[in-house]
């Protein structure tokens, strides 16, 4: 009798402290998480700190915390935290236990393995009992992003070819200054080259001058990447790390011209997450705040193509631009791309191409690659 008596009390023990957690459980318990910095470069390590509070006199023996994550960061090892990854995307599950008006902060090292804009939106919180039977389960939102750039490539591996050699000589003078090519002085910017200054100017104007070399009137630069990785692509995608590679030379090209003080612009016939699928165009401007814009938008670039690519040309020789520099990233020029860009040459600009070529990967693949002739 005295151990039935024994088993019922243990029971309504049992079924009360679970209906204690059920109810009470998840009530006045804080979460939030945010990355170290908002923007990181590919290849780059980042912290995110998830910051759990328990304002309450209840303990909770274990809480979970698991939200889905973009499989391009990749977190390190670490106790208490569970992740079992897809190829898009990874379930992360971060355990704890709080005492009563007790705050912790707990912080994991991520590696951004890819460019990308990754936006963390909502968590699934769930407690449980002290037998450690989930009693509770709460849906919260916890907002937190970050934007990885596309890291920039080795401009000494980037050949860019053109069909004129005036084109030539005026595309290479955004990655090596042509030293015989000097149109004047101008006032020193940061980032200038000691060995550019000059005295002469310097001391008849009162402030620091350096020579101004291979600029036309009102130099621009437009960096354009084609998303067709053949001439005869429809739907997606085959070699998206061919187009990931762009991206890095874009980057590049657009940091060094920056650096120099030069306008830069960024095109393409992909699309940006977030935003209407239609093909991307940022304008020309100088400056730190226009670099960051040109890299967050080369990180939130889809590897889709929303139009062909020469009716992205089309368009662009239509605006009517004048002494501007292009650079077309691409794997290939189709007969109507070619047409397009003589009608921008012939207003007075230059159309300089960098070549793509298909990964290691997709050769092996089977994916086939037909070319024009650049």
């Amino acid at each position: 009798m005295a151990i039935t008596w024994l088993l019922l009390a243990a029971a309504a023990v049992t079924l009360l402290q679970s209906s204690l957690f059920r109810n009470r459980g998840l009530k006045k318990v804080e979460y939030s998480r945010q990355f170290s910095r908002r923007d990181a470069y590919a290849g780059d390590e980042v912290e995110l700190s998830e910051t759990l509070a328990n304002r309450k006199l209840l303990p909770l023996p274990w809480l979970r915390i698991e939200s889905m994550m973009p499989a391009g960061l990749r977190f390190g090892k670490q106790a208490n935290l569970d992740m079992s990854s897809g190829q898009l995307y990874q379930n992360h599950k971060s355990l704890f236990s709080l005492m009563p008006y007790t705050r912790i902060i707990r912080t994991h090292r991520v590696v951004c393995e890819k460019r990308g804009f990754y936006p963390l939106k909502s968590a699934t919180m769930a407690a449980g009992d002290l037998l450690g039977i989930p009693a509770a389960v709460m849906q919260l939102s916890a907002p937190a992003e970050l934007v990885v750039y596309p890291r920039p490539a080795d401009l000494d591996e980037v050949t860019i070819e053109s069909n004129s050699f005036l084109g030539e000589v005026t595309v290479r003078r955004w990655i090596v200054d042509d030293p015989f090519l000097v149109s004047g002085v101008r006032e020193y910017r940061y980032g200038d080259a000691l060995s550019r200054v000059n005295w002469k100017a310097t001391a008849r104007s009162g402030r620091l001058q350096v020579q101004q070399r291979d600029f036309t009137a009102d130099p621009r630069l437009v960096l354009l990447v084609n998303m067709e990785v053949d001439e005869h692509m429809w739907g997606a995608v085959t070699d998206p790390d061919m187009i990931e590679r762009a991206l890095s030379i874009a980057a590049a090209l657009a940091g060094e011209a920056i650096g120099r003080g030069i306008p830069v612009g960024f095109g393409s016939n992909g699309w940006e997450t977030g935003k209407e699928q239609v093909a991307v165009r940022v304008e020309s401007e100088a400056g730190s705040g226009h670099l960051a814009l040109l890299l967050e938008t080369m990180a939130k670039l889809v590897v889709e193509r929303c139009e062909p690519m020469d009716v992205f040309l089309e368009r662009e020789a239509l605006r009517g631009p004048t002494h501007t520099d292009y650079v077309l990233l691409s794997a290939f020029v189709s007969e109507p791309m070619e047409r397009w860009i003589r009608h921008i040459e012939a207003g007075g600009n230059s159309v300089g191409r960098i070549r793509l070529e298909p990964t290691p990967q997709a050769e092996r693949g089977g994916v086939s690659r037909e070319r024009n002739a650049v």
